[in-house]
């Protein structure tokens, strides 16, 4: 069962590896670092979205609009920093 633990606890480094570069991809496009008309640059971006909006998606369905700022990234990251504190914290289950 430890193994089990491990695979999860990788999962969401992964999932945290995605949302943390989807950000920082978003910022070098939205401060014009990196363009959208390269084929590599906009590929990678529409890979990022198609995995990160269907979650986004969920959580902007509870969050307040907040006009051009978006919090879904940042709240998906705090949701997964959570789930590891927990899993670490009940590690003991998986024994």
């Amino acid at each position: 069962m430890t193994s089990l633990l491990q695979i999860l606890l990788m999962l969401l480094s992964v999932a945290q590896f995605i949302i943390i570069i989807h950000i920082i991809l978003s910022w070098l496009i939205n401060f014009q670092v990196l363009s959208l008309g390269s084929p590599m640059v906009a590929s990678i971006w529409d890979g990022l979205n198609r995995l990160v909006e269907p979650v986004y998606a969920r959580i902007r369905q509870f969050l307040p609009d907040l006009g051009g700022i978006d919090l879904a990234p940042l709240v998906a990251l705090l949701i997964v920093y959570a789930i590891r504190i927990i899993l670490i914290n009940n590690a003991a289950m998986f024994i």
